[in-house]
């Protein structure tokens, strides 16, 4: 991997999300060599992935270069690579460009998307993980009303403008507002021959009620900004199947439609050599301790959504969401310094800073621990907090100016397609 040899002590991060750039900023002005491993060059917001999939923002506007995040630091290398196995006896990452033996190894490797093992969704499902996946969504959502403007059978046309989002998570919930906008404010311009009101968005959720993490009337309320919004809630309804035209449910309830978005859960993106039973728990977590230790290492970390921290107050692990995997970063950071010199460590304390999520323009939800509130004033603390937490001067610049040419000219201007993209059926 050309890494310098070095008589500091080498920490292996693997992941450049949330979780391994806190714990890389927090580590890289030390007497450490501190190596970041990670498949993309860049660094990405995924809370706003659901905004480049309907064409409001471009992808470099929620990415960031990792080597510039951390290019001032001496002792950082980065490298782009793929991790395929970790030898727990030789304390060697195996990768795709090589071997890399190591003192300190953090997994902050993330998450990935959970089809509950079905295989057909995953085949025909699409996904909103990731910034190809994203923009794999984009295109074939323009895709389908460009076809549906050349079928002259009807029932086709309808399902190529249906779309079913499984999930009523954050990221269900902001999806459908914004699909809901489009069909509100932009279709009926870009396609004056299409009857573009028969299109339809629906939100399909297991439970009995979206955005379960939350507050019962921030649930309620984000429901209700759907519903006027046109979507369709199903709750209390599970999809079982989807071959690719046909979404069938655990009741009689059917969809015909081209597209299948699945928001319905993650899962973490373990590595080999970390994945026995002894150190995977629910979600295919690793089980890690009050310092963020995978069971029986002392050595070997584990921290943002594939790790599976468990206390009094989160019987089933920590949230994964962006807030705890920056807080264990952090803690990690000043942890593994302790470590090092013979210190006792710091458990680690959450720091709940609430949950919020937007249903579209001057529509959101937000639920803090002392206040909660709805609207207007909930949707213009969703975007303060958002650019706050984008990396990148640029980046923040580019986002507010696009929301503010969005909001005024109740237009997407990034509704291209770049690459189009097709699910092939059998």
């Amino acid at each position: 991997m050309n890494i310098p040899r070095t008589s500091f002590p080498r920490i292996i991060i693997i992941g450049g999300g949330f979780a391994g750039v806190a714990l890389a900023k927090k580590l890289s002005k030390q007497d450490l060599q501190v190596v970041l491993l990670d498949k993309n060059n860049y660094h990405t917001f995924q809370p706003l992935l659901y905004q480049v999939s309907t064409g409001g923002l471009e992808p470099d506007s929620i990415a960031y270069p990792i080597r510039k995040i951390l290019k001032d630091f001496p002792n950082f290398h980065f490298r782009l690579a793929n991790v395929g196995e970790i030898d727990v006896e030789k304390n060697k990452v195996i990768t795709n460009i090589g071997k890399l033996k190591f003192d300190y190894l953090v997994v902050a490797s993330g998450s990935t998307t959970n089809y509950f093992g079905n295989a057909a969704i995953e085949k025909y499902s699409m996904a909103m993980k990731t910034i190809p996946q994203s923009l794999n969504l984009r295109s074939l959502i323009l895709e389908n009303f460009e076809d549906a403007l050349l079928t002259s059978d009807l029932n086709e046309r309808n399902a190529l403008m249906n779309f079913v989002i499984v999930g009523g998570g954050p990221t269900g919930v902001e999806l459908a507002g914004a699909l809901a906008e489009i069909k509100k404010g932009i279709l009926p311009k870009d396609y004056p021959d299409l009857d573009t009101r028969l299109a339809q968005i629906h939100v399909v959720q297991s439970g009995n009620c979206i955005l379960k993490g939350m507050s019962a009337n921030a649930s309620q309320k984000a429901e209700d900004f759907l519903e006027k919004l046109g979507v369709n809630v199903w709750k209390n309804v599970r999809v079982t199947n989807y071959d690719g035209k046909t979404v069938t449910t655990n009741t009689d309830l059917t969809f015909e439609t081209a597209t299948l978005i699945w928001a319905a859960g993650v899962k973490g993106a373990n590595i080999k050599g970390l994945d026995a039973e002894r150190f995977v728990t629910r979600g295919n977590r690793l089980l890690v301790n009050e310092f963020s230790q995978i069971k029986g290492f002392e050595h070997i970390f584990a921290i943002g959504d594939v790790a599976c921290m468990i206390n009094e107050e989160h019987p089933k692990g920590l949230p994964m969401m962006a807030q705890p995997a920056i807080q264990q970063g952090n803690q990690l950071g000043d942890n593994i310094l302790r470590l090092i010199e013979e210190q006792p460590m710091n458990p680690f304390s959450y720091k709940d800073k609430g949950s919020m999520a937007t249903i579209g323009r001057n529509k959101a939800v937000v639920d803090l621990k002392r206040f909660k509130f709805q609207g207007v004033f909930a949707w213009y603390v969703w975007m303060f907090v958002h650019l706050f937490f984008l990396i990148g001067f640029r980046n923040r610049m580019v986002v507010f100016i696009n929301w503010v040419y969005n909001y005024v000219r109740f237009d997407r201007e990034a509704r291209l397609i770049i690459r189009p993209f097709k699910k092939k059926l059998e």
